[in-house]
């Protein structure tokens, strides 16, 4: 309603501008021929032509007739109606502003006129759209009560069966969790027992072969073996050295060192050292570049933490 109320407005001013400049267009060529008509030439006035007759003495000196009666007099003829004075442009411009005023108004009554009928007609044809809406919700609302109490009838029948079967369902599946709790019990307990039995077999396995490595390597250190290995890692390391400046003679630190299977070094750090801190770095430094270290005679012996003492000759 408000976009057609708009554009009859648009429409309304567009025709009212529209005719304000035709009107002004007609009094521009009206003052215009006006003006002319003031400024054109005069004619030239026409002379008076006067008739005289020429009388001699003797018909002066002859007996005067009596006067023919005069004429009557003739009626004055109406003074000529002069022409109208032509309208000012204030005149015109306002003559041509009442019409458009007089036109626009007219035209805006007749769009108002059209609004409101068009929105009557549109009223009635909500108002019976409105009446076919009730009367068709009122058929639906009809038909979904019919079929709500038909659903409800066939609800309470299916929740029934629903019922009945639920209640032998339960009872088969009380039966069946029953059975399948007694046979996992028995089958925990079979396999509790086994698996006991296993790692009780495989804890004294283990704790055998644990003695027994213990006792290989307690053998193998006792030989000398162990001694042997460390031996061959300090010389490695002493090979690694790179003797700073500030190293003396007498030189005897002690080198703590980490390392994994295969060697690789992982941490080195130092004890007790009668060198100076350029000469510790120089150390840690030459443990590093000796990785990896030598493996083990035997790999019973491996220790990933071993105690080196790193005393240079002189």
């Amino acid at each position: 309603m408000s976009e057609a109320v708009a554009e009859a407005s648009r429409d309304r001013w567009s025709s009212i501008v529209l005719s304000i400049l035709l009107h002004a267009a007609l009094a521009g060529i009206i003052f215009a021929g006006w003006w002319r008509l003031q400024h054109a030439p005069k004619p030239p006035q026409p002379t008076l032509a006067i008739e005289a007759t020429v009388v001699s003495a003797r018909a002066l000196a002859a007996p005067k007739r009596a006067p023919a009666p005069a004429p009557a007099e003739k009626p004055p003829e109406p003074p000529p109606e002069e022409a109208p004075t032509p309208p000012t442009p204030e005149e015109i411009a306002q003559k041509q502003a009442e019409d458009a005023r007089r036109e626009a108004d007219e035209r805006a009554a007749a769009e108002e006129a059209k609004l409101r009928e068009q929105q009557s007609q549109r009223e009635a044809e909500e108002r019976q759209q409105q009446d076919t809406q009730r009367i068709e919700a009122a058929r639906k609302e009809a038909e979904a009560r019919r079929a709500a109490e038909a659903k409800r009838i066939a609800d309470e029948k299916r929740v029934a069966d629903e019922r009945r079967q639920a209640e032998e369902k339960r009872a088969a599946e009380e039966r069946r969790v029953a059975d399948e709790k007694r046979q996992a019990d028995e089958k925990r307990k079979a396999e509790a027992t086994a698996r006991e039995a296993r790692e009780r077999a495989q804890s004294e396995s283990e704790l055998q072969k644990s003695l027994q490595a213990e006792e290989r390597a307690a053998a193998l250190r006792n030989s000398g073996a162990l001694a042997s290995w460390v031996a061959q890692i300090t010389a490695r390391i002493q090979r690694a050295w790179i003797r700073p400046p500030s190293a003396h003679s007498g030189l005897d630190c002690t080198i703590e060192v980490t390392q994994v299977q295969g060697g690789q070094v992982t941490n080195v750090r130092l004890g007790a050292c009668n060198g100076d801190q350029a000469v510790r770095e120089s150390i840690e430094a030459a443990v590093y570049r000796a990785s990896p270290l030598p493996p083990p005679p035997d790999p019973a012996l491996f220790e990933g933490d071993l105690e080196v003492r790193f005393v240079p000759a002189d």
